[in-house]
């Protein structure tokens, strides 16, 4: 009957106080959010000359397809840099919850780039697409509303646009209102998100 012990038909209840002597968080094989980040670092130098689709985040992530953002994806999280656990890595190093992109992360990796907030980066885009020309109201009120549709999505084209806005006429109709303007937008918009590194 001993072997009952310790089982969900005989448990063991203690009385004791419970109480917490240590929280930690598992990077995989590293202990630190700063080694999990060296490794990561290392990963992406390593795969870079490997991978094209890395390779274009880095050179010209404005560039970069959807099926080349599925493969590096596939890539990381397979060798265990998902971009939830970077971001936690960062949170965990910082003190600082940085909402980067996972373009972001590898950018910081291969080029040392600053981690800014997906969200801050496309603030700045948009105040340079505002600031680019007198836009009527009613084109301003929907680059307002694609403004706020960008920081769910990595990849911004016309493809993004009409999922995003089907209901409303999608990129046709958005191309209409911004007078055939809707592509050299995105273009810009693109550029002004991950502007070129300077020399």
């Amino acid at each position: 009957m001993n072997n009952l012990l310790g089982s969900e038909y005989q448990p063991i209840i203690s009385e004791h106080d419970d109480e917490i002597r240590e929280r930690t968080q598992s990077y995989g094989l590293h202990q630190k959010p700063q080694d999990y980040l060296d490794s990561f670092n290392e990963f992406i130098r390593q795969q870079l000359n490997q991978s094209a689709a890395l390779g274009v985040v880095v050179n010209k992530p404005r560039d970069l397809t959807r099926e080349q953002l599925k493969e590096i994806k596939l890539l990381l999280d397979a060798a265990g840099y998902s971009e939830v656990k970077l971001q936690s890595a960062v949170r965990n190093q910082t003190n600082q919850d940085i909402a980067a992109s996972i373009i972001g992360h590898i950018r910081r990796a291969a080029l040392g780039e600053p981690l800014i907030p997906f969200e801050q980066r496309v603030d700045q885009a948009m105040q340079r697409i505002y600031q680019s020309q007198n836009w009527l109201p009613a084109q301003r009120k929907w680059l307002e509303r694609l403004a706020k549709q960008l920081v769910h999505e990595v990849i911004i084209d016309r493809e993004f646009v009409n999922s995003r806005f089907s209901e409303q006429g999608g990129a046709k109709q958005l191309d209409r209102v911004l007078a055939n303007q809707l592509d050299s937008v995105l273009d810009e918009l693109c550029e002004a998100i991950w502007p070129p590194m300077s020399a």
